[in-house]
């Protein structure tokens, strides 16, 4: 399955098998994010935890600062110690949403463990897939979206060249960086959306790794899911 697959992975080595050749690669076509990479040399991205997790800590941090989506979700994971998706179906809503959720995401929560336990070794199928395979497989589930799947494919399967365009963070490292600080508002959508697929073309294969270098530009502390 794609957890004991992702699990054995994190324990051989500390970052992606690609990770170094990356940066080279990125550092060479890109002097912007070459810079970026030499001002944060003893970090990289790390998986956390398994699939189920990975989406759950991505519902949570839906919409939120990441200063906020930690705090819920430890309060999250005490609320439901023995953490696993039928622990979390058998938790109060009320409980759930003591700890920091909306009621939406409650539901949400709650549906993405309902998926994980009916579907087990369905999901396990997740790492044979293409991106667009696995975004649009876990896009049918209530309250995952792109984005949401997007994290998915950087943080757990560990795909080298995804590009998320919703998120912010990334928009507003782009603006700052390439555009003169231009707001990330303006690049959300048309023309600005395009821009931004343009810059990103030079980061191919590797999408990923700029964007998590970008993400740094504007929080040293790694973003995980």
């Amino acid at each position: 399955m794609a957890t004991a697959l992702n699990a054995s992975q994190s324990q051989q080595r500390p970052w992606p098998e690609f990770w170094p050749r990356a940066k080279r690669r990125l550092s060479a076509t890109d002097p912007v994010l070459g810079g970026i990479i030499r001002q944060h040399p003893r970090i990289a991205l790390r998986p956390r935890g398994d699939a189920f997790t990975t989406l759950a800590r991505s519902v949570v941090g839906q919409q939120i600062s990441v200063k906020a989506a930690d705090s819920v979700w430890a309060r999250v994971t005490a609320a439901c110690p023995e953490w696993s998706p039928r622990s979390v179906l058998r938790r109060r809503g009320s409980t759930l949403r003591n700890c920091g959720l909306s009621q939406r995401k409650v539901e949400y929560l709650r549906d993405v463990a309902g998926h994980f336990a009916d579907s087990g070794e369905e999901l396990g199928r997740l790492a044979q897939m293409s991106d667009e395979e696995v975004i649009a497989y876990l896009t049918r589930i209530r309250g995952i979206g792109r984005w949401t799947a997007e994290m998915f494919l950087i943080f757990n399967l560990l795909r080298p060249d995804v590009l998320p365009l919703d998120d912010l963070g990334l928009l507003k490292a782009v603006g700052l960086h390439y555009l003169s600080g231009r707001p990330a508002a303006s690049l959300q959508r048309g023309e600005g959306r395009r821009l931004v697929t343009h810059i990103a073309s030079r980061w191919v294969p590797y999408r990923s790794v700029a964007t998590w270098y970008l993400w740094r530009s504007l929080d040293p502390v790694p973003v995980e899911y």
